[in-house]
């Protein structure tokens, strides 16, 4: 009787102890799924999270806008957002740090479908379609003063977000704000062959496109270099299999199982950060110190206050 009672306890302990195994861990996404989040993914389909011992509930936001503020607000553990948001997240004084890089290099591009248009020199005097306000117009003056031209040499006209129509519909000579891995890729889906300037190749200082941001309370918890850990795992293996990897993203979610998600998946691939905890340090310095010279944030925060490496 004492050895079942004793037996039964022990089982109900290892039931209990698996139970309370898997830790909840919230990711809210900057956007619906794309191949951008591959790494993420992969590491949901190899079961890098549960070897964590975590539960990840992945979340595609309503508004791309939430996901930053819900972290802040403490109503999600992580959030998919952006290094320049983080930098006016940061001189707004919002509790978020960057514990993590999902995309290491920028995606933002100039591009245009004439040909006789070498290098952004080119494009004095034509019109440009842009979507956000602000950034866009001083990354452009910044390639512009690259390019020994003044920052109202060209003609921006804001095209709301439809970047590859305005430029196919030739309302503008050229666009910026098309990302290299999907809307260069979509022009030449249409049959056309962009000419692409990327940005960082003009004066504008590197950034990390895509990050993980966290509750700055939070950072130390022990989930979240967890979540970091299954994170590298995810893209270790991505890396070693990119086409099993896509065929198995493709069969999870077939609506997203499309020419320009397939050549994405692929172009993408070098892309992303393969030690997701590092922080280059002087990279943010240099990007918060691009953005207040453009007058874009009111002060000059430093890193340790918005970024940390954790390992």
């Amino acid at each position: 009787m004492i050895k079942h009672t004793l037996c039964g306890l022990l089982l109900s302990t290892t039931l209990a102890g698996q139970a309370t195994a898997a830790e909840k861990l919230t990711l809210v996404l900057d956007w619906y799924i794309n191949p951008d989040h591959a790494p993420i993914m992969v590491a949901e389909q190899i079961g890098a999270f549960k070897a964590e011992g975590l539960d990840v509930k992945i979340v595609p936001p309503s508004d791309p806008a939430l996901p930053p503020r819900l972290v802040a607000a403490k109503q999600a553990d992580l959030a998919i957002t952006y290094q320049p948001q983080l930098h006016f997240f940061a001189d707004q004084g919002l509790p978020l740090m960057r514990v993590g890089t999902l995309i290491n290099s920028p995606l933002n591009t100039v591009m245009t479908l004439d040909k006789s248009i070498t290098s952004p020199a080119g494009l004095k005097g034509k019109k440009i379609g842009y979507s956000v306000s602000g950034i866009e117009q001083a990354t452009l003056a910044t390639m512009f003063k690259h390019e020994h031209l003044n920052p109202d040499d060209g003609k921006l006209i804001n095209v709301n977000f439809q970047l590859t129509s305005a430029l196919l519909a030739g309302q503008v000579d050229a666009v910026i704000g098309g990302y290299r891995n999907i809307e260069a890729l979509e022009l030449k889906l249409q049959g056309k062959d962009p000419v692409v300037f990327n940005v960082e190749d003009y004066g504008v200082p590197a950034y990390d496109e895509l990050i993980i941001v966290a509750n700055r309370d939070a950072v130390g918890e022990p989930k979240i270099k967890k979540f970091l850990t299954a994170l590298k795992k995810g893209n270790d293996y991505l890396q070693a299999h990119p086409q099993e990897s896509w065929l198995a993203f493709a069969k999870a979610h077939p609506e997203l199982n499309t020419e320009l998600n397939k050549q994405a998946w692929q172009a993408s691939l070098p892309l992303f950060a393969r030690d997701p905890a590092r922080l280059d340090k002087p990279r943010y310095q240099a990007y918060e110190q691009f953005l207040f010279d453009n007058r874009l944030i009111k002060k000059i925060t430093p890193v340790e206050q918005y970024a940390v490496e954790l390992h």
